[in-house]
Formats: structure tokens, C-alpha cells, sequence
């Protein structure tokens, strides 16, 4: 699935939250800015894993016709995005471990 430059804008988001593209950035609230990329990661790694899910579902699942593909990709992103907010399967807290871990190592 091609999400366009969505992992390019969530990857900056890890960097800028760790310090690496602008260090005045974290300054503003590190912690929260770091929480954030955290959890569009796991969402977005969450999506991942329920699209082939929903995939397999009948057609018309979701009332058929020609936008159901489109919808049906929102919906699964939202799932994950509400999974991970929720507290997910935890990999947001690992990736906020280690963001964490990096911020410590930059000058």
C-alpha cells in the first residue's frame, strides 16, 4: 500500500522529535512531541498489519460501489490510529524508549 510521503513526514517527525533536524524543536514540550511520532509510528505500522484483514472481506462489506476501496483504507487507518492511542501493542512505548536513548547521545 502506497501512502505517498506519509513515512517520508513521519520519519522527519522521529528526527525533529529526537533532535536531529532542529534542535530547537524539542524545547517546546520533548516529551509530548516525542509521544506523538511514537504513536503515528505504531499506527502506522498497525495499518499495516489489519489491512490484509480487511482485504479479504466480501466486497459490499461496506455498502459495495466504487469508492469502497477508499473508504475502506480511511476506516483501517483510523482503527490503527485508535489502537495505538489506546495503548496499541506497545511498540509506541519502545519507540519512545528509543528516541529517548537517542536525544541522550546528541551534542
Amino acid at each position: 500500500m502506497d501512502f505517498g510521503n506519509l513515512g517520508f513526514d513521519l520519519l522527519t517527525r522521529v528526527a525533529t522529535a529526537s533532535g536531529q533536524a532542529d534542535p530547537a524543536a524539542g524545547l517546546a514540550g520533548p516529551g509530548a512531541e516525542t509521544r506523538k511520532a511514537a504513536e503515528e509510528f505504531e499506527a502506522l505500522f498497525l495499518t499495516e498489519m489489519l489491512n490484509p484483514i480487511f482485504d479479504n472481506l466480501e466486497s459490499g462489506a461496506f455498502g459495495g460501489g466504487p469508492g469502497e476501496r477508499i473508504y475502506r483504507s480511511l476506516l483501517v487507518r483510523e482503527y490503527a490510529a485508535g489502537i495505538a492511542r489506546s495503548g496499541g501493542l506497545g511498540l509506541a512505548d519502545a519507540v519512545q524508549r528509543e528516541i529517548l536513548k537517542l536525544q541522550e547521545k546528541t551534542p
